[in-house]
């Protein structure tokens, strides 16, 4: 029991980064809308920045199966 709880929790990652990939691509909006001509450089560091967010999600994950499938 205590086991898929911990899975649980570890699965809750993913909440955090769906919130800041979320918050990262309205300001990368609001960024472009008031200086276009930096749109490609904010692209590159919105890009970056959520594939490091959704990595957190995804080692939850990992850690998640590792509980339920090990211990």
């Amino acid at each position: 029991m205590s086991v898929a709880i911990g899975a649980a929790i570890a699965v809750l990652t993913g909440i955090g980064a769906g919130i800041g990939i979320g918050i990262a691509t309205g300001k990368a909006v609001e960024a472009i809308a008031r200086q276009p001509e930096a749109k490609k450089d904010i692209r590159s560091s919105l890009i970056l920045g959520c594939a490091l967010a959704e990595a957190t999600a995804i080692y939850g994950l990992i850690v998640a199966l590792l509980i339920l499938f090990f211990l």
